[in-house]
């Protein structure tokens, strides 16, 4: 049957309609599938642009339904200082998977802060000690915002550290999680001492340069590496991911754009020494943390069935609210 038309949906209704705590869910079962191979690989095409670039991750999923969808982001770090625009901006497209049939066009600011916060707070699940009481955000904006709930959802986080170049958002990040979380949150300008103290790390910056060094880190300690979803952002330093347990979302993409990308460049490990996707450890194909001491890292450089998952549980939701706005492309 011939659908009425395709749903649009704003920022303001992808965020009314998935919670954290739904996203995570939906992103954990997604992992599971993947790593089960029980999903069509995901796919990603990157352009770079002048201060900036976009990309296009696409999948296709079997849930409730065959579902397809399409996400078009664009990525400009400077967009806040110069034209008062959010850094990240795009739309995803979602698709009846079986007959192609325009489901819904929504906002995919939202759906990006909370897929890739939910992943952060699933491998945190298993990868991080389950006793984690200290973390350090590197990078408070949204998605440090979103990384910080989201581990705050499976740990016993108590304390926090922010850091930022920016130390107006370090202290708003500060004083708004604070109310929201219940926990001690301190900004600081010594990342080393923060992350020491620490464990687990969340770096969501755009940075170019590594910031996050193997001297830093104390044993135990699980770092979400986020901020590399291109070939050119780097965060951490390839000497600290060869002397860690790496754990990627996509290993194909992850030697093109990730924080692995960067150390193969740099021979600081291969291929070979990449411990296993996310995917196949929450399948239970591989365990996750084997040792209190080991550090573990998971390079998070966004996988396309994220954002399917991430859309089909908004659509579904919002059709089953009457949320949104419905037209027909075809008229």
């Amino acid at each position: 049957m011939k659908p009425d038309g395709t749903l649009l949906l704003t920022g303001r209704d992808v965020a009314a309609l998935l919670t954290i705590e739904e996203c995570m869910a939906a992103v954990e079962n997604v992992f599971k599938l993947y790593g089960e191979g029980k999903t069509e690989a995901p796919g990603i095409l990157g352009v770079h642009a002048r201060d900036g670039g976009f990309h296009i991750k696409a999948g296709l999923l079997d849930l409730s339904r065959s579902y397809f969808a399409a996400k078009v982001n664009a990525n400009f770090p400077e967009n806040a200082k110069r034209f008062g625009l959010p850094t990240i901006q795009g739309v995803v497209v979602l698709c009846d998977g079986e007959n192609g049939y325009p489901l819904a066009l929504m906002d995919s600011i939202e759906i990006t802060i909370r897929r890739t916060g939910a992943a952060t707070g699933v491998a945190a699940k298993y990868l991080a000690r389950p006793d984690s009481k200290t973390a350090t955000i590197c990078g408070c904006g949204n998605q440090g915002r979103i990384s910080l709930r989201a581990l705050t959802r499976i740990l016993p986080i108590e304390k926090a550290w922010a850091w930022d170049h920016d130390q107006a958002q370090a202290q708003r990040f500060a004083k708004d999680l604070a109310e929201e979380l219940r926990i001690n949150i301190n900004v600081v300008d010594d990342l080393q001492t923060a992350v020491k103290q620490s464990d687990v790390v969340v770096t969501c910056t755009p940075s170019k340069q590594p910031f996050l060094k193997g001297a830093f880190v104390a044993p135990g300690a699980f770092i979400a590496a986020v901020g590399a979803d291109n070939s050119e952002k780097q965060e951490l330093e390839p000497a600290l991911l060869s002397r860690s347990k790496v754990v990627v979302d996509v290993l194909e993409q992850c030697v093109t754009i990730g924080e692995l990308h960067h150390a193969l460049d740099a021979g600081a490990l291969t291929r070979d020494d990449v411990y296993g996707e996310l995917g196949e450890v929450i399948a239970g194909v591989k365990p996750g943390r084997t040792s209190p001491d080991e550090i573990i890292i998971f390079d998070s450089t966004g996988m396309a069935l994220q954002d399917v998952v991430a859309a089909a549980a908004v659509y579904e939701k919002a059709v089953s609210e009457q949320a949104g706005t419905v037209i027909d492309f075809a008229q």
